[in-house]
């Protein structure tokens, strides 16, 4: 007895289906199921019913008629097949464990991917709902429940080509170092009787496969920042996107051992010395050629080096200040501070607050021809053509202040100090302020304010700020909400708005938005990040305030008058324009008080 052949999911099946659900006229379909025929048949390679209907670009006949994009079709032909929709989220799929249950070939010809795995249940992504005479063998195979859910055809058949060849790639390197328990060497040392204790090969070519698919990876999925964390156990690996880590991948120690070699490998830093810090930095391409440059940094930890990449988007020297997130009245006064001959200008707010991209931004402006522009920095966070930039060596006693003392020889008219640490360097700014320079820098402090007394706390004499000091910038970043995705969220209280506008005579906004989730952020609600800025000049009646016995009360006062809004009041108006929620605006102000002072521990 002939068994029969497997029911697959087909274009007259689709447009049935259509058509039943009165999402697609009858007329409308019969034009539109000719087309995707044609789109099947000229296509290189088998054309998947669903992407052939989603390139017809039908509208639903049904109100608020929405295009039948591949995702909305995804998401209804699993509400027909009665199982849950999926969007397959690389972040969060163990595709080394998963991998194991079936071959690459195996999961391609069904167009099937496990997605999850635990003890009793093995889920397995598909877009042919109809298909299921593979089920009860890879059921019997794993030993588990198989449970089925959609996904788009597009990114099964792309996930299913990355993850089985990164799964290979990292068992490849895992055989080839054995069991080496490298990591533990530096804070618990495990003896194994029996076990050699052979490492992977940084130019192991599964090693560099890793290391390539982790950059575009990282690349595609927007990350500023690549950690690579060696634990007791295990290699985390993780990325920054928009502010927040998120947990990408575990990898055996072993092979996050020969993967940190072989980027230190391309940094140029010492690959043998593991005890201290250091420093290099790589530049590389995206899949669609653009050049990006990653800063890299190692820290000996208990359990081996950690690494982190910071990764720079050439985008940002060429971006405006409208664009960074400046409004109007604040990008005309800065541009007015930035204008002047001589003076200091700071700017201020913790590590990862986008001073940075704020200093390049404005000296990629002020760099003509006509002026010569020089930076000394620790590190070179971008090699920008336009500037003369010198690297801190502080193991020849290159410090800031020698650096700064250097460039005054050099003829510059604009000097950037990547930052003021000490007396010294505090100094040397002053003295090339006073000497016909404008001087840039950055400063850790929590408002605008509060520079000024932190450079009178380093030592710096009242009477020279005085002399010198134009303008401080104090900055934050809030994440932006998606534009494709965020939802109306009514109003706020009283109590909140309040607390944002700081006695402001801001007018509440009629309605706020709410972060909701959806591809084009990843679920996150939220897609990229924007400035929050405090701008205060330095005018007469301010400097006059400068004094050895000064308030920085009586600094944001007086700043206020003249005209600077502190930060959380332009996260308030940012929450006004329907850019951010005021949950954002209060978590990355919170370390500012009401009155635009640093909170005090009480």
């Amino acid at each position: 007895m002939s068994s029969q052949p497997p029911k697959l999911l087909d274009l007259h099946q689709i447009f049935t289906w259509l058509v039943t659900d009165r999402t697609v006229a009858q007329a409308d379909a019969r034009a539109a199921y000719s087309q995707a025929q044609a789109l099947q048949k000229a296509s290189a390679m088998a054309m998947h019913p669903l992407v052939a209907v989603a390139q017809v670009k039908l509208q639903s006949a049904q109100p608020p008629h929405r295009p039948l994009t591949l995702d909305w079709l995804t998401e209804w032909l699993a509400a027909r097949s009665g199982l849950p929709f999926y969007r397959i989220d690389p972040l969060k799929i163990d595709f080394t464990r998963v991998a194991d249950v079936m071959s690459a070939t195996y999961a391609a010809q069904f167009g099937i991917l496990p997605v999850d795995m635990t003890a009793s249940v093995l889920t397995v992504a598909t877009a042919d709902p109809l298909r299921t005479e593979w089920v009860a063998e890879i059921s019997r195979l794993s030993r588990r429940e198989v449970r089925l859910v959609v996904a788009s055809p597009l990114d099964i058949a792309q996930y299913t080509a990355q993850f089985f060849a990164l799964a290979k790639s990292i068992k490849g390197a895992t055989r080839q170092g054995g069991q080496d328990l490298a990591l533990r060497s530096n804070f618990e040392q495990l003896v194994e009787l029996g076990r050699g204790n052979r490492q992977v090969d940084a130019n192991d070519q599964h090693i560099i496969n890793i290391v390539d698919w982790l950059w575009q990876y990282a690349f595609e999925q927007r990350a500023s920042d690549i950690h690579l964390e060696p634990k007791r156990d295990a290699g985390l690996v993780r990325f920054r996107i928009d502010g927040v880590l998120h947990q990408v991948y575990q990898v055996p120690p072993q092979v996050l051992l020969a993967m940190t070699s072989r980027i230190k490998l391309l940094g140029r830093m010492d690959v043998v010395e593991k005890r201290r810090p250091q420093d290099g930095r790589v530049k590389t391409r995206t899949a669609g050629g653009q050049e990006i440059e990653l800063r890299l940094a190692t820290l000996p930890t208990a359990f081996g080096e950690k690494l982190v990449m910071r990764i720079f988007d050439p985008e940002v020297v060429v971006k405006t200040l409208a664009e960074l997130g400046f409004p109007a009245a604040d990008a005309r006064r800065w541009d007015q501070l930035t204008a002047r001959a001589n003076g200091i200008l700071l700017v201020t707010g913790p590590t990862g607050s986008g001073k940075t991209s704020t200093l390049y931004t404005t000296l990629k402006v002020l760099a003509t021809p006509e002026v010569n522009v020089c930076t000394v920095e620790d590190p070179i966070e971008m090699v920008e053509p336009a500037f003369n930039q010198m690297q801190v060596q502080n193991g020849i006693d290159l410090s800031f202040a020698d650096g700064v003392r250097a460039l005054m020889r050099q003829d510059p008219d604009i000097i950037m100090v990547g930052e003021i640490r000490d007396l010294a360097t505090a100094e040397m700014a002053i003295q090339a302020a006073l000497t016909g320079h404008l001087v840039l820098s950055t400063l850790h402090t929590n408002d605008a304010p509060s520079a000024v007394m932190r450079l009178l706390e380093l030592g710096v004499p009242h009477y020279l700020l005085e002399a010198t000091l134009a303008g401080i910038l104090a900055q934050r970043l809030v994440r932006v909400l998606c534009p494709y995705c965020k939802s109306d969220d009514g109003m706020l209280t009283d109590e909140v708005w309040r607390s944002l506008a700081q006695g402001e005579a801001l007018a509440k906004p009629q309605r706020v938005y709410r972060p909701v989730g959806c591809p084009e952020c990843r679920q996150t609600g939220f897609r990229g990040r924007t400035g929050l800025y405090e701008l205060l000049t330095v005018t007469p009646a301010f400097s006059r305030l400068i004094t050895a016995s000064t308030e920085t009360r009586l600094l944001g006062t007086q700043a206020m008058q003249d005209g600077m809004t502190p930060l959380r009041v332009a996260g308030a108006r940012k929450v006004a324009e329907g850019l951010t929620t005021a949950e954002e605006v209060l978590k990355v102000t919170a370390a500012v008080s009401q009155e635009g002072e640093p909170n005090r521990p009480g």
